[in-house]
């Protein structure tokens, strides 16, 4: 168990580990569709994170990125399929992290929040743009700060 994660209650781990999920389908449905950049981007992003995220999250992602691709797809076909009604679930789902960050170590609160913006930015430059990078729409840009999750910095 990650050691953060000690104050929590299972279902509030939960939320914790399939936030990275929730903000991957927020972003890369934004404009209405997932597309396959978007969707292998999610999924890349997810499993460099294992490698490359912040010293403190890298158990956090060891054990989000090994069920990754499996709730995506999963939380695809779940949510609602009209992008206002998915935009709602997926933005209630992740205010729920304003009531369980507080009970987390400050510092890797802040990293953890940091880290889901870092993974909305890159979902948002998958597709679009130079050779489908460097572009973020209109929809992924209003998103893609994460403002129903209070800023902890």
């Amino acid at each position: 168990m990650i050691p953060e994660f000690e104050p929590l209650r299972d279902d509030e781990i939960q939320v914790m580990l399939q936030a990275p999920v929730y903000v991957a389908i927020l972003i890369a449905g934004a404009d209405g569709k997932i597309d396959k950049s978007e969707r292998r981007e999610a999924i890349d992003v997810a499993r460099s994170k294992q490698s490359r995220s912040r010293e403190q999250l890298h158990e956090f992602y060891k054990l989000v990125g090994e069920q990754f691709e499996e709730n995506f797809n999963k939380l695809i076909d779940e949510l609602p399929s009209g992008t206002d009604a998915r935009i709602s679930a997926i933005t209630t789902e992740l205010r729920k992290l304003n009531f369980i960050l507080p009970k987390v170590d400050k510092n890797f609160a802040v990293k953890y929040q940091a880290s889901l913006k870092d993974l909305a930015k890159r979902i948002a430059e998958a597709s679009g743009g130079v050779l489908g990078y460097l572009s973020v729409s209109y929809e992924e840009s209003k998103l893609m700060e994460l403002k129903m999750i209070k800023d902890l910095a």
